[in-house]
């Protein structure tokens, strides 16, 4: 099966950017992006109503990457965590 392919949008301008979030949460974009296009399971937060990617880094950690569709294939990142 194919991967999906996203147009990523990273915003780097400090402290609000997208970037800076993930940084807080060590984790970089390399890693969110890897978990995005290689995603286990993605599913719809209740709270927030955005969309959430789960997997694994290309290390083996456990991501939660939480986006916003833009369009059909635009993804702005909003944040990342590790999870258990």
């Amino acid at each position: 099966m194919p991967m999906p392919w996203f147009d990523i949008v990273w915003d780097d301008s400090f402290p609000h950017g997208n970037v800076a979030h993930l940084a807080e949460n060590g984790v970089s974009t390399e890693d969110a992006e890897w978990v995005l296009m290689n995603a286990i399971a993605r599913e719809k937060s209740r709270s927030s109503s955005r969309w959430i990617a789960f997997g694994r880094t290309a290390d083996g950690r456990s991501l939660a990457v939480v986006y916003e569709m833009l369009d059909e294939i635009t993804i702005l990142p909003v944040t990342a965590f590790e999870i258990e």
